[in-house]
């Protein structure tokens, strides 16, 4: 067990420029703007970098990219586990962004296949390394009544760089005959402004270990609220399946190839913009009335794409799938910083996260083999099925916050 410093910084430490907010959370914003840009300037290029420049094989593609997202979600556990047993947090959130960012421009001097496979698992296990604490430390700077606030505002950062990164790429490739090394490299400038701003800009707010009273890894010390929580998000993520069948749906009612990337940047614009007043909404509300009306509207979408006939439908579906995101992402967060003590704060995070994470995996499998077996629309009609349970468990299934904190 653990006891946390004072939570809030004071007035004196927020100007007009840091949004109100503590500057410990703006700076951690600006951080995860700048690592965003760079990582989702390589998400467009790397597939044709690999296939059509290295000669990688369709199957590689995909174990590079199951390799590095199943590495960052278990590595969440453990970071956030660890995070609350030393009572740190700012030590494994540099370390996460340095190992990430030192490693991404090396994908320009890759020559194989099994380079990218090593840069990508490095990448994402500074992801795996910073994740959880990094969201702990988010809650530790902050009251409870602006939790919601301050992790919508992290979202919006954090998803204000992955519209920006592909515009970036774009414009880089314009630029250059369409050299994907030379976005690769590109990628130092924010790099390099990532890791300085973690290790000048971030704060910690170290916490004292109790003897004897150290966080565990798995459920049993987070509760039942927090466990209950978790298991209907889980429900929830099973048909949760991955956005790439969004695109393909896309493509399958007629919508051109050149439109896709202008509706996923609307998409992006649009939930970078919201997540923030989502947030502060839930400090007012609740977190669950947000949470539920989040799972509806994912319900409503992925009905949508069911039945959507045309590309004006599907973009029409993307700009609402961004309201689904924006109420749903920071609220999760706050949600599970609220159901569990100060002292097991990354744990939990890290643990909710990893779960969640993992359920990707099968839900992308079932979309898949309902797609092929049944329908281009049989997929989304499973998932908003899902969506709709777990909206009504998440409404009637008893919860108990932790006395503010």
């Amino acid at each position: 067990m653990a006891i946390a410093s004072p939570t809030a910084d004071s007035a004196s430490t927020r100007s007009w420029w840091s949004a109100g907010l503590p500057r410990n959370v703006f700076a951690i914003g600006v951080v995860s703007l700048l690592t965003d840009i760079s990582g989702e300037m390589i998400v467009p290029v790397l597939p044709v970098f690999l296939t059509a420049t290295l000669g990688a094989p369709p199957a590689a593609v995909g174990l590079i990219e199951g390799v590095a997202e199943s590495t960052a979600a278990v590595l969440r556990i453990f970071s956030g586990w660890f995070s609350d047993r030393i009572g740190r947090r700012k030590q494994l959130v540099v370390a996460g962004y340095c190992f990430s960012n030192l490693v991404k421009p090396l994908l320009a001097l890759s020559t194989a296949w099994p380079q990218v496979l090593a840069i990508r698992f490095s990448d994402r296990f500074g992801k795996g390394i910073r994740g959880a604490p990094r969201d702990a430390l988010i809650a530790d700077s902050v009251e409870a009544a602006e939790r919601g606030k301050a992790f919508g505002f992290h979202q919006s950062m954090d998803t204000a760089g992955a519209a920006i990164g592909p515009l970036v790429a774009a414009a880089i490739l314009a630029v250059t005959m369409n050299n994907a090394r030379a976005v690769f490299w590109f990628t130092s400038v924010p790099c390099i402004a990532t890791i300085i701003g973690a290790i000048w800009l971030v704060k910690d707010r170290p916490m004292v270990p109790k003897h004897g009273q150290l966080p565990r890894l798995g459920f049993s010390g987070l509760g039942r609220s927090f466990a209950l929580f978790t298991g209907i998000s889980v429900l929830f993520a099973v048909g949760n399946s991955s956005d790439a069948f969004l695109i393909l749906r896309a493509q399958n009612v007629g919508m051109a190839v050149a439109a896709i990337p202008l509706a996923y940047f609307g998409f992006n614009a649009l939930y970078a913009l919201l997540s923030t007043p989502a947030g502060m909404l839930s400090d007012r509300v609740g977190r669950r009335p947000l949470m539920i009306l989040s799972y509806v509207i994912f319900a409503a979408v992925y009905v949508g794409f069911a039945v959507a006939g045309n590309a004006l439908t599907v973009g029409a579906l993307f700009l609402l799938y961004s309201v689904y995101y924006a109420a749903s992402e920071g609220v999760a967060k706050a949600l599970v910083t609220d159901l569990v003590p100060a002292e097991s704060r990354a744990t939990a995070l890290g643990t909710y996260a990893a779960a969640t994470a993992i359920a990707l995996l099968p839900a992308s499998v079932i979309a898949g083999g309902l797609w092929q077996a049944v329908g281009p629309w049989a997929p989304f009609a499973f998932g908003s099925a899902l969506a709709g349970l777990a909206a009504v468990l998440l409404g009637v299934v008893p919860m108990r916050p932790v006395v503010a904190h």
